[in-house]
């Protein structure tokens, strides 16, 4: 029986407070992974390091802004000086501004950019130059279906999460000879914190909803195990691949 084993590797997720980031977490923990938890909230990150460790997983918790240079880095040395190796990094952290275009400022899209792109140009270089040095690793960016499809005041976090879509599938191309798979996840609707009023609005959620052929929104469960999957060796002949988590809705 094929099954997601990742004893001895460790695993750095960004934004791994809540929603996307920390299901992920537990996923990779529940499949043998020690995990790195990078965000800005170090109350949250000690919750979800909790139920790592209830894995029987070693967790780290790194308080850290993700468009910080320094700090990245030296996060980055911190994690290799304790584990000594990093395996799996997943690009989670970003934000989700909405709204049409003429009505953003210049620093709500300036800072859009640099947490969804320069934040992971700036987590993938740090940690990837450790994979670069082992000649192994695996790094999952989390893009959106709105990178696929557009929608109404969505343009600038579509052309955000477009710009991750476009970075995968580059760096699988200059990383593959370095054995590292850069691979890419580009959710639909998944009830986390970031959306649960929009769901919940009795107007609003229903319409969200009506958009997805299977009839319901993901649940963060359901997509932590795909980032084990793509983490791991089964995966090993994934690179530069853009996995669809939306319950059909871009497959209309």
């Amino acid at each position: 029986m094929l099954a997601v084993n990742l004893d001895g590797k460790v695993a750095v997720v960004t934004g791994a407070g809540r929603g996307l980031g920390a299901a992920a977490a537990r996923a990779l923990a529940e499949a043998g992974a020690d995990v790195v938890l990078l965000a800005r909230k170090r109350e949250e990150l000690e919750q979800v390091a909790a139920e790592v460790e209830e894995l029987g997983r070693q967790a780290l918790v790194i308080p850290v802004d993700v468009t910080d240079e320094a700090a990245i880095e030296a996060a980055a040395d911190h994690v290799i000086s304790i584990f000594k190796r990093a395996d799996i990094l997943v690009n989670n952290a970003g934000i989700a501004p909405v709204g049409p275009l003429l009505d953003f400022d210049v620093v709500e899209l300036r800072r859009l950019f640099e947490v969804n792109v320069f934040g992971t140009f700036l987590c993938t270089r740090a940690f990837g130059a450790h994979m670069v040095a082992q000649q192994k690793g695996t790094v999952i960016n989390i893009s959106s279906i709105a990178a696929i499809a557009g929608e109404t005041d969505m343009t600038a976090y579509s052309a955000s999460k477009g710009a991750i879509l476009s970075f995968t599938q580059a760096l699988a191309i200059e990383w593959a000879r370095h054995h590292i798979t850069v691979n890419c996840i580009a959710p639909g609707y998944i009830r986390t914190d970031l959306n649960k009023a929009a769901l919940d609005d009795p107007t609003i959620g229903p319409k969200m909803v009506q958009r997805i052929p299977l009839r319901r929104v993901g649940q963060p469960e359901e997509f932590g195990p795909l980032v084990a999957y793509l983490a791991s060796d089964l995966a090993a002949y994934m690179t530069g691949s853009v996995v669809v988590f939306d319950g059909g809705q871009t497959a209309r």
